[in-house]
């Protein structure tokens, strides 16, 4: 992409690794992050999404000379959306521009009149200088007067005058303070443009550049909640995780399922050094080419590693990890430090942390919310409680797996979190799949119901990826069936604990069963539809 001319406030058009083109503006950055190095680079804010990054000049076209040329390329509703977030930024643009230059034009006209009439009375004073003396005194008399109210009359005007020349910045010109110019945001499209950055192809006739970015350093927010317990959330990651400084710590990693792997492919990709380990040893090869090291026994890696990570499938996964042959507690050591991501009930990572720590280590729960796309994409979100300084260390490997993270105090939390939120989420798809079934049924279209629900308050990257595989007959695992009535399982019980009701979690459970029944367990969680028409 050739160089061209461009400034802050500029309207553009950004490529970021394998993602489409997107419209963005040029903004000042935040204060503490530093410009890249090397080639001239402008922060970029992208419309409709939260996405921000460093651009190299080369990657960056102005709107309004491609636009035409990007709409072609691109035909996807989100990009459409951003497009019409474009639009309307530019229509209240104008709006505010064309007010004030009506108000810049109507004080020129006020001050070039009070102008006028002071020259008219200059005028007058100097042909009244040459009459007679008696007369001179008596229009000396009239003048006064009428200098006093042309006086008058520029007295009124200065205090307007006074306050444009202390103005800010003058009238008729846009405003500097970004905060008038805030870019419209949609959380529906507030991943379209997160991810890795690998692959995309420009179009035939478009060089494709290299890319230049650098991800805002993720800064922890800490909020008190009516509970009395801590949330700390970081900051949003930028469009990617590319400049990551990572830990210089020897990260273990155990487990390489469908979450594992894509976690630890990112681990690999920003710079970490990685020990792997999987009950399927052939799973490892792959790691071991991109560079990662293999160990022998979880006991091993956690002996030769600072931080082990595990991701395994359930309760009893994760105990016989630690608890079993050379399992995780025959490597710790003082200092060594635990962090178990599997999505578990309170009691058995609770019961984790009380054995890990009593042999002198370091204990985190950080369970995450995703898919394997999003693992792939290093966009999980990372629920953490446990060791706050251990969650800490982790930090440039939570930057490189996930988009957002939050420290949710003593261990248990995260897990009773993990838990509701896949309760949710499970309990969607369920109603998801009776919808599209009740409209079967009754002779009406499955994809008008579709696109009726994209159009609407529910529309979700969720609902249309799950609407997309039953429609299509694909049920290729992104979340495992029979985890995702795992967790429903789990919440149940939660709920049971404290005497608290599930019944719409008990229902959906019911038809995960069912599906699990016909066979589906190793399917996507959308083949829970299967139990519906059969």
């Amino acid at each position: 992409m050739a160089a061209v001319s461009l400034r802050l406030g500029d309207l553009v058009w950004g490529k970021l690794g394998r993602y489409p083109p997107w419209p963005g503006k040029i903004v000042n950055p935040p204060k503490d992050l530093k410009k890249p190095r090397g080639k001239k680079c402008f922060f970029v804010k992208f419309f409709g999404t939260e996405d921000h990054a460093w651009i190299k000049v080369e990657q960056l076209k102005p709107y309004h000379a491609h636009k035409e040329e990007m709409i072609k390329i691109n035909k996807g509703k989100r990009f459409q959306q951003a497009v019409d977030a474009v639009e309307e930024f530019l229509k209240k643009a104008k709006g505010k521009d064309q007010a004030s230059s009506h108000n810049s034009s109507e004080e020129k006209n006020r001050r070039n009149s009070s102008e006028e009439r002071g020259k008219q009375s200059a005028g007058d004073e100097k042909r009244k200088a040459g009459l007679s003396e008696g007369k001179l005194k008596k229009s000396t008399g009239e003048g006064k007067k009428r200098a006093s109210s042309v006086s008058s009359e520029r007295g009124s005007k200065s205090p307007l005058k006074r306050a444009l020349d202390q103005s800010p910045r003058k009238r008729g010109r846009p405003p500097k303070d970004e905060k008038d110019l805030t870019i419209p945001e949609s959380s529906t499209v507030k991943r379209v443009m997160t991810g890795t950055v690998a692959g995309f192809k420009w179009p035939p006739g478009v060089s494709e550049p290299t890319v230049c970015y650098q991800a805002i350093t993720k800064k922890l927010k800490v909020c008190e909640e009516e509970t009395g317990s801590t949330s700390i959330q970081a900051a949003d990651s930028t469009a990617v995780n590319g400049s990551i400084t990572p830990t210089d710590k020897k990260i273990g990693f155990l487990g390489l399922g469908l979450m594992g792997s894509g976690i630890v492919s990112n681990l690999l990709k920003m710079g970490h050094t990685v020990t792997v380990w999987n009950r399927t040893a052939e799973k490892c090869d792959l790691f071991i080419q991109e560079g990662a090291r293999l160990g022998r026994t979880p006991a091993e890696v956690v002996s030769t590693c600072d931080i082990t990570f595990a991701c395994v499938s359930d309760p009893k996964a994760a105990k016989d990890l630690v608890l079993g042959p050379s399992g995780v507690l025959q490597g710790i050591r003082p200092g060594k430090c635990y962090v178990d991501m599997s999505t578990v009930d309170a009691d058995t990572v609770t019961e984790l942390a009380q054995v890990i720590v009593s042999r002198g280590g370091r204990f985190l729960e950080a369970p995450v919310s995703g898919n394997q796309q999003l693992s792939n994409d290093g966009m999980l979100v990372i629920l953490a409680a446990g060791d706050r300084g251990l969650y800490e260390d982790c930090s440039s490997c939570f930057q490189a797996m996930g988009k957002t993270s939050f420290f949710l105090g003593e261990v248990g939390n995260a897990a009773k979190m993990m838990l509701i939120v896949n309760m949710v989420q499970g309990s969607f798809m369920a109603t998801i799949a009776e919808g599209l079934t009740l409209a079967q049924v009754t002779g009406q279209s499955q994809q008008t119901l579709l696109d009726i629900l994209n159009q609407g308050q529910l529309a979700s990257i969720f609902l249309d990826q799950k609407c997309q595989n039953i429609l299509q007959g694909n049920f290729k695992p992104d979340f495992y069936l029979k985890y995702i009535q795992k967790d429903l399982r789990l919440a149940i019980a939660l709920g049971d604990s404290v005497n608290h009701p599930t019944p719409m979690a008990a229902a959906a459970n019911e038809v995960y069963k069912r599906a699990k029944a016909l066979d589906q367990s190793d399917n996507d969680m959308s083949a829970v539809y299967r139990a519906y028409i059969h």
